[in-house]
């Protein structure tokens, strides 16, 4: 996805190669993730779509099966990849992440430290943030989780951006090699007050740490911990809510609805009879929220380290 390791990598305005990962997109709410092979076959309701068609293509090409059906072959960021990997934990999302990337400081040349891996969905746009000179170390106590961590980044092309450690951060914190060298760190555990000592000796001086917790239990216990060596302590929920935007016929609407429009926005417009004649049709421009608008996932609990004067 990111790999830093050959100049051609940097831009996915080149064209698709064997053993690339490529997002196959259907539709807005069916994509998934694809490693091009020169033999591979995918099929699916639309036909059956070669690789080898794909090969030399550039990112965002459309591509036709046998039966005339279409897909879009789109460069693997890590938006898309929240969106298509394989969840062995509950994830970040994108509103999370943005905001986590932000508050953290997070630029390119930090290192950063992350507990638990989880599924990755973080760990990938740290990375990017972090490119091409930072690093992400990473760890999650779970072989088998961070086993499948590390080929997830390989796939990606994320392995020269990001290590994966296996260790019980609560019970053990994190490796005194990285005393005084963390830029940030990121929590996602279920009692992250037992981590926060470790995090705060990890920090450089006026460092940051986040920690993400579901529970607003969890967020009052992890403050009272922050108080001894951390200062401006702020606890965020972050809700997004999308709306969908366009226009319909006001009859169908209304079929719809039962005929209720608040204050829609509605317009006539003329259109032409098959005799020839005139006539008016009512357009409504539709403002309405999404129905797979995500809700509560967490609390993000961000906290700056004190200055030692």
């Amino acid at each position: 996805m990111l790999s830093m390791e050959l100049a051609n990598k940097l831009s996915f305005k080149r064209c698709i190669t064997e053993g690339d990962l490529v997002i196959v997109y259907e539709r807005h709410d069916n994509m998934k993730a694809v490693k091009v092979c020169e033999n591979g076959v995918l099929q699916n309701r639309f036909g059956v779509f070669k690789h080898s068609d794909w090969i030399g293509k550039p990112f965002g090409s459309k591509v036709f099966s046998n039966k005339g059906g279409f897909i879009y072959l789109l460069a693997p960021t890590p938006e898309l990849w929240t969106l298509v990997l394989s969840h062995r934990t509950q994830i970040l999302y994108i509103a999370d992440i943005s905001f986590v990337i932000m508050y953290l400081e997070i630029i390119p040349g930090c290192l950063v430290l992350e507990s638990g891996t989880g599924s990755g969905s973080l760990t990938t746009s740290l990375a990017r943030a972090i490119a091409p000179t930072g690093h992400v170390y990473t760890f999650d106590f779970h072989e088998q989780r961070a086993s499948s961590a590390r080929e997830d980044f390989a796939k990606t092309g994320l392995s020269s951006l990001v290590t994966v450690g296996v260790r019980d951060i609560q019970g053990d914190g994190f490796p005194d090699e990285f005393i005084g060298q963390a830029d940030s760190v990121f929590l996602d555990l279920p009692q992250p007050w037992l981590a926060i000592p470790s995090a705060g000796t990890m920090l450089k001086e006026d460092g940051i740490l986040c920690s993400f917790s579901p529970c607003i239990e969890q967020v009052q216990r992890s403050c009272e911990t922050l108080k001894s060596s951390f200062t401006d302590m702020r606890t965020f929920e972050v809700l997004l809510r999308p709306y969908e935007v366009r226009e319909e016929r006001l009859e169908s609407w209304e079929n719809h609805t039962g005929g209720s429009l608040g204050s829609r926005k509605r317009r006539q417009r003329s259109t032409e009879g098959s005799n020839g004649g005139e006539g008016s049709a009512t357009t409504t421009i539709l403002a309405r929220p999404s129905s797979e608008g995500r809700g509560h996932t967490g609390y993000l609990t961000f906290a700056r380290l004190r200055c030692v004067m």
